[in-house]
This record gives structure tokens, sequence and C-alpha cells, in this order.
């Protein structure tokens, strides 16, 4: 019995997989031997990355907002030859308290962080039912389990795909499925720095148990770990890596 995670022959499809976590996955998936998916949001950039991708890798153009969009990428994913993993790693978050936000941005990230998610299981979980095995990851958030002020829209949205995580991994386990959630604490990353600032992402490192803030590949680790092989029994779970935070 080996305890490497290996992905040779498997295809792996990561929703948001041109930056940040995203991108980190890609890494960590192909050094593993993953076939990839990876999604973007900007034709124009998607078309240059596959211009320059590596045997083994693709990019799509998806804008997770549009029905339109969703639909053509799920029937895209249909098509593939074989379909082993999806993450459903792409997300957005816009910080405000509650009686100032605009409704137009909590919708868009209902759409994006929480709808597309279970569109794309839904998907992706029939083919994997039909073929008798399949992992998807579901990358939540810690702010899925907690919260502070200015994330209602965010914790609605995360805390919401923990628990389609759970449903989905009740409903297709019987078919060989597993379905697990993971949730980032702070992470290192664009978003990260895009919603705190670098002052205000310092400071919030403090607070952390481990001192600082995660890097991207150790999120994309944890993710391998729960689409690999490694993992086939925990199905239903939410795996909080955060450093020690929610637990202060």
């Amino acid at each position: 019995m080996t305890l490497a995670i290996d992905f040779t022959g498997r295809t792996v499809v990561i929703t948001g997989g041109t930056r940040g976590i995203g991108a980190a996955m890609a890494e960590v998936f192909s050094a593993a031997g993953a076939d990839l998916v990876l999604t973007g949001t900007d034709p124009a950039r998607v078309e240059a990355m596959n211009a320059e991708a590596p045997a083994g890798v693709r990019y799509v153009a998806v804008d997770l907002a549009d029905d339109a969009s969703l639909e053509r990428f799920c029937e895209f994913l249909g098509g593939l030859e074989r379909l082993d993993a999806l993450v459903n790693n792409a997300g957005v978050n816009k910080v405000g308290e509650m009686r100032d936000y605009d409704l137009s941005d909590f919708d868009r990230i209902q759409a994006i962080d929480l709808r597309a998610p279970w569109v794309l299981t839904k998907a992706a979980g029939s083919v994997m039912a039909d073929a008798g095995y399949g992992r998807i990851v579901n990358v939540a958030s810690m702010y899925g389990v907690i919260t502070r002020a200015g994330r209602s829209a965010y914790t609605t949205a995360k805390s919401g795909l923990i628990g389609m995580t759970k449903t989905a991994a009740v409903e297709l386990a019987p078919h060989g499925v597993l379905v697990n959630a993971l949730s980032p604490g702070f992470v290192v990353t664009d978003m990260t720095r895009g919603v705190l600032g670098e002052a205000e992402m310092e400071r919030m490192a403090g607070t952390v148990p481990a001192q600082r803030m995660a890097q991207p590949e150790e999120i994309a680790r944890v993710a391998a770990f729960l689409a690999s092989d490694l993992n086939s029994y925990m199905t239903g779970q939410n795996i909080i890596v955060d450093g020690g935070y929610v637990d202060v």
C-alpha cells in the first residue's frame, strides 16, 4: 500500500484555476499526474493561456454567474472522456454591512459562490455516479462556520455551500462519489489583498494562533488529498484549514 497521491490518468476539473488558490491547486494536481481542466473568466486570457499550456492542461472560459455559460460548461463536462474529480474553487466576495449592501452584489455572490457549485455538483455528480467513481471538493470558507461584520453575503453563500455538500454527499455516496467541503481561513491571495488591504492582512495574521496566513499551496495540498484515492471513506465533511483561528 502506498501513501502517495497519484492522479495519473485522471481528469480533474478546477473552477477558478487561473490564479490564487486555484492556480496553486493546478500546480499540485499537475505534479501528481492529473490531466486538468481549469476555468477562468476572461476569454482572451484563457485563449492566451491555452496557447502556452503544457500537455494535459486545458483552460475554458466560463462565466459562473451567467446561466447560458454555465449550461455550456455542464454540457462540456458531460462530453469529457472521463471526469474523476471536480473542485468548485471559484468565488467572489464583497465586504459591507447589510443595511448598506446592494442587492445586486448579494445576488452575484450567491450566483458564483453557491448556485454555480450546486449546478456543477449536479452535473459532475451525475457523470461520476454513472461511472461509479468520483470526488467533489467544494471550497467554502471559515466564514461559513463563523462570521464577522460585513460578511453577511459571503457567509450566507459559504454556509449554504457547506450544507449543500452534506446533502450531495448523502445522495452520491451509494454511487462511489465522495463530496467534501474545504474551508480555508486567511490565505495570501489577490482576493484577500483586495478585501482586506496589506495593513489589515498583517493585523489579521497576528490574530491567527499560527501567527501567519496560509499560503495557497497549503490549501491546495488538502484539496488534493480529498480528491484522491487516499480519501476512500470520508464524505460530507467540512475540513477547516485556518491555522487554529476558528478554535480561538
